[in-house]
């Protein structure tokens, strides 16, 4: 039998373990930064960039 994981979930579930154990070294870095990449790789890339988008423009225009 052969298990199929998704290295975006892989890297989602390390991710969260770096930070949730506040690990600042450089295999933290390398987790965060390969979650990144890979997550901009899938269909998510499109909704997460417009919720910046979105949050950033509202908190500029609070001034």
């Amino acid at each position: 039998m052969v298990l199929s994981i998704s290295a975006v979930l892989l890297f989602g579930i390390a991710a969260y373990l770096a930070v949730r154990s506040k690990a600042a070294n450089g295999a933290a870095a390398v987790v965060l930064f390969l979650f990144g990449f890979f997550t901009a790789g899938t269909g998510a890339y499109g909704p997460i960039h417009d919720a910046v988008t979105a949050l950033a423009t509202s908190l500029a225009d609070i001034r």
